[in-house]
């Protein structure tokens, strides 16, 4: 390695290091603001994603560009140089933000247009109107360096004391809110009808939603900007749901990881300066929604990969022992087909794989996971033997197979050809207590435990 690359590495690690403990004021300044800021957005923007109302984060950040454009050449007309200040901007903004988000519930209500397209309407209107008087805005004398552009791509590197008080303030305020009202937002969520009826008033939820909403995106506008602040809502929330159920436990776990993306994002951009710190705190939280979306405990792609996997492996482990019972039963008879009797005879492994004609690489898998999990035991001649616990397994799987079988050839229509496949299916979710209530309604209870099958079987008299 050449002495340039050992002097660049030193460097980045240098950067890194003073990031990360961090000793540099202006990254702690940063780091309190948009972690503060990430925490109040995964909050909100649980509600928001549980309500349905997704984009609606999108249209308050839109709609707020023709109410700073406002704010400032207003702010110019009557009191010359106090354009610039953020409080003025941010009050153009929030009361054209809230505008936006009035005429799309207006438009919801009032007409027959759905929501996404009431969305799509203000959006585009406000941004349309937005570009036109930021065009009028850099004509302005003051215009060019009015610094406007900073709410729309962020300038969360350049945030100082003053902004992170506001964000912090602003935060902590809304974070207050969400757990003042979490159970009536809740029920907002699941049910608005039930909701109203309960005399909660969900018209005066709704807009408290909405203004929190509203108010988030505004602050996030300094750090991130008008084009990324919706990830601050929206990602953090959806990461969450991958993990739980359990909406407290998703609120919590959306604040952390909108506070980890921020928190993230500002030690990397503060590592490689040349990466802009609002894009990287979203590419941080990306990062960490695919985390989710593959390793989520609920609904992430491995565990249900794996899951379903299971569930194919233990259908295939009950149908695999139920051909063993099948195979016996016409040696032993009927009624001869206990735990013990069924271990004592051998399984011709040809026999055992023309009962289901399986593919020969499934078949064999499946004896060897049998025999792994001690249900099979292979004997000196090539066969197999079932154990104790196989055949009482086997007898299980034959029980849940004939009850439903006898359930669908005596309480339905079903063509009795398909009955025998259309049992495959379900009786592999069938649970003790339903397996014995159909027991009780068909009358199928048996002296050993397992109903005759309602197709013929043939007793054979050779010995085996």
């Amino acid at each position: 390695m050449s002495a340039a690359s050992l002097l660049a590495a030193d460097s980045m690690w240098e950067l890194f290091s003073r990031a990360v403990s961090l000793r540099d004021y202006n990254t702690r300044v940063v780091l309190a603001g948009t972690t503060m800021l990430g925490v109040s957005g995964g909050l909100v923007g649980t509600f928001l994603i549980l309500r349905k109302r997704a984009l609606a984060a999108d249209v308050v950040s839109h709609a707020a560009l023709p109410g700073i454009a406002l704010a400032f050449l207003l702010a110019e007309r009557f009191a010359p140089g106090s354009g610039r200040s953020t409080g003025v901007l941010l009050l153009g903004a929030f009361v054209s933000g809230l505008l936006g988000m009035g005429m799309t519930l207006a438009i919801r209500s009032w007409t027959r247009i759905k929501d996404d397209a009431a969305l799509a309407i203000v959006l585009g209107l406000f941004f349309g109107v937005g570009t036109a008087l930021f065009t009028v805005v850099q004509k302005t004398k003051t215009g060019n360096a009015a610094g406007l552009r900073d709410f729309v791509f962020g300038k969360t590197a350049s945030l100082v004391a003053a902004d992170v008080w506001l964000i912090g303030g602003i935060s902590v305020v809304v974070i207050v809110l969400c757990g003042g009202v979490f159970k009536e937002l809740s029920l907002l969520c699941f049910d608005e009808e039930f909701a109203a009826a309960r005399g909660y008033r969900t018209t005066l939820l709704d807009g408290l939603l909405t203004l929190m909403a509203v108010t988030v995106t505004l602050i996030g506008l300094q750090s991130v900007g008008l084009l990324l602040v919706v990830a601050l809502l929206l990602i953090p929330p959806t990461a969450a749901r991958f993990w739980t159920n359990d909406l407290k436990v998703m609120s919590g776990l959306a604040a952390v990881i909108g506070g980890v993306s921020c928190a993230g994002g500002v030690v990397l951009s503060s590592s490689f300066p040349r990466l802009a710190a609002g894009a990287v705190i979203v590419l941080t939280g990306s990062a960490l929604f695919l985390v989710s979306l593959i390793f989520g405990k609920e609904r992430g792609l491995w565990p249900r990969w794996r899951s379903q996997r299971q569930f194919e492996q233990r259908i295939g482990r009950s149908d695999l022992l139920r051909a063993c019972y099948e195979l016996l039963e016409p040696i032993l008879g009927p009624e001869e087909t206990t735990q013990d009797s069924l271990t004592k005879f051998e399984i011709d492994e040809l026999e055992l794989s023309a009962m289901r004609q399986w593919p020969h690489g499934r078949f064999h898998n499946l004896i060897a996971t049998a025999v792994r999990e001690g249900l099979l035991v292979a004997t000196s001649s090539g066969g197999f033997h079932l154990t104790s616990r196989g055949a009482e397994a086997a007898r299980d799987a034959v029980r849940r197979h004939r009850l439903w079988e006898i359930y669908l050839l005596t309480q339905t229509d079903l063509d009795p050809r398909l009955v025998d496949r259309g049992a495959d299916g379900i009786e592999h979710v069938l649970d003790p207590d339903q397996l014995a209530e159909l027991e009780r309604r068909l009358g199928a209870e048996s002296p050993h435990g397992v109903p005759p099958s309602p197709h013929p079987i043939t007793v054979s008299t050779e010995s085996p």
